[in-house]
């Protein structure tokens, strides 16, 4: 087991706790991350690209000019491809980029990211996640007395104050053990989890024992 200290927001020791090997002591497989970030990214896209074919394009009903006699090839219409201002030939269509991948896959990428960020360091345990008043200055004070530049922070339970406070911080992400993430743990450079999280990323991770022994 990974021993870890349990800090507050200034950044002082409050207590200690054990990590489960089987999530904070694993391998870093490249592959799997790679994987997984393509995943997400192809989630995320939108798949809204369209261009219209010739039946699509406004105009276009009359024959431009007579089928013989001027030397030309025959056009039935000016909205052919063939024309400026005509249809696009086998252009982009709307379709969903999104794709399944194995629960197994997904869980083993999460504990790969969630041991690298330990071993180099930045993943840290709060003993909770709170804000006194819900300010933006408040938590990006903390958050520069802490040293970091870019984080993720994990709750337990989203907390209405804290989700208020880093909404208009663009370098740092707040919610619950639900939403964590690969491409953002990745993105984002170091983790504050809050002590109550660590057994829901436990069971996101496919583990039915708690995440502190």
């Amino acid at each position: 087991m990974a021993k870890v200290d349990v800090l507050d927001w200034d950044k002082k020791k409050v207590g200690s706790i054990d990590l489960v090997a089987e999530i904070y002591e694993q391998p870093v497989r490249k592959d799997v991350l790679h994987s997984l970030v393509k995943w997400q990214l192809a989630s995320r896209r939108s798949g809204t690209h369209k261009a219209k074919n010739k039946s699509e394009v406004r105009g276009g009903g009359k024959k431009p000019f007579k089928q013989k006699g001027t030397g030309s090839a025959r056009q039935g219409s000016t909205r052919s491809p063939l024309n400026p201002g005509g249809g696009v030939a086998f252009g982009p269509k709307p379709r969903n980029y999104s794709y399944s991948i194995p629960r197994k896959i997904k869980q083993l990428g999460m504990k790969s990211v969630l041991s690298y960020l330990l071993s180099n360091g930045r993943l840290f345990v709060l003993n909770d996640l709170t804000s006194t008043a819900g300010k933006t200055k408040e938590l990006s004070d903390r958050m520069k007395s802490f040293g970091l530049a870019k984080a993720v922070l994990v709750d337990g339970e989203l907390n209405k104050q804290m989700a208020q406070a880093s909404r208009n911080l663009a370098k740092f992400r707040y919610y619950s053990a639900e939403g964590l993430n690969v491409y953002d743990l990745l993105k984002y450079d170091a983790a504050i989890l809050a002590k109550s999280s660590l057994d829901k990323i436990a069971a996101r991770c496919g583990l039915g024992e708690k995440a502190e022994k």
